[in-house]
């Protein structure tokens, strides 16, 4: 029984010195951690996450073996290690202040979804102008002349140019709902 507690305390006193010993590498660690972070707290940080390792781990290290080496390896793949993680959170996680409002607005208000009411309110207001101002403005609006118009419907240029200007006045009421309140200019003929 005396064997096994000398035993033990040699154990303890093992790790209190490998303890002693990371703790002398902290002045190397933290000018080496300034080399990966480029910032003071940040390198403070790693040199802090590499030495709790090394002595949460310290059964790992092998007698002999280079100590400053092995703490270096250590802080090494802990700051790849925290930079894949922080590129793995950025890539999933968008922060408020990045993106800009005219992204939100681009975002928000283009999508299919809205296109497909408004073509729907389009075509419920076409629907509901009367066939004689139907017909002449879904002929020009497919890109036919007046004359061609008044032609195949058999009455003067001048009523297709009416009708055609009444169905415009009478989309705009239906599509009321649309106007974002920007000033149009005033033409003569409004």
């Amino acid at each position: 029984m005396f064997v096994l507690c000398c035993v033990q305390k040699s154990n303890i006193m093992t790790a209190i010195e490998f303890n002693t010993m990371v703790l002398r590498q902290a002045t190397s660690l933290r000018s080496y951690a300034l080399h990966f972070t480029r910032d003071a707290d940040d390198a403070n940080d790693l040199v802090q996450d590499t030495m709790l390792k090394a002595i949460t781990y310290y059964n790992k290290f092998k007698e002999g073996t280079n100590l400053k080496g092995w703490l270096y390896t250590i802080m090494k793949n802990t700051f790849i290690n925290n930079y894949r993680r922080f590129v793995k959170m950025s890539t999933f996680v968008t922060k408020s202040e990045e993106i800009s409002s005219a992204n939100l607005v681009f975002s928000s208000t283009k999508n299919q979804g809205e296109s497909k009411f408004v073509m729907d309110d389009i075509r419920k207001a076409l629907d509901r102008l009367p066939e004689d101002y139907y017909i002449p403005f879904t002929m020009y609006f497919d890109g036919h002349k007046y004359h061609e118009i008044a032609d195949h419907l058999e009455i003067p240029i001048g009523t297709v140019k009416t009708r055609i200007h009444v169905a415009r006045k009478l989309l705009k009421k239906g599509l009321k709902a649309y106007d974002n309140g920007i000033k149009k200019p005033v033409y003569a003929e409004d």
